[in-house]
């Protein structure tokens, strides 16, 4: 029983950790969360970043360097995601 609380306990904080991660990657100040993001990155930040786990910061630099690695789905939401931001500063 105990094994199986603290298998749950752990899987529930690498979840919260990507999902802090992809937080963090697909928003700023003026983006709120994405949850097309979320769906689109989580398997990815699991295959690629999961020994950064929990550490959000090295989570996100993991993903932005292996941006060329990143299933179609995420790439292109981060970038869209990206372009929006840039449109965003720039109209300002």
């Amino acid at each position: 029983m105990t094994n199986f609380f603290m298998r749950t306990v752990r899987n529930v904080s690498v979840v919260l950790a990507v999902a802090a991660s992809l937080t963090a990657i697909t928003s700023t100040s003026s983006f709120a969360y994405s949850e097309e993001a979320r769906a689109q990155c989580t398997g990815d930040a699991f295959r690629l970043c999961s020994s950064e786990i929990p550490n959000i910061s090295k989570i996100t630099a993991c993903m932005v360097k292996n941006r060329s690695n990143l299933s179609a789905g995420c790439r292109a939401v981060m970038d869209r995601e990206a372009s929006a931001k840039k449109s965003t500063v720039a109209a300002q």
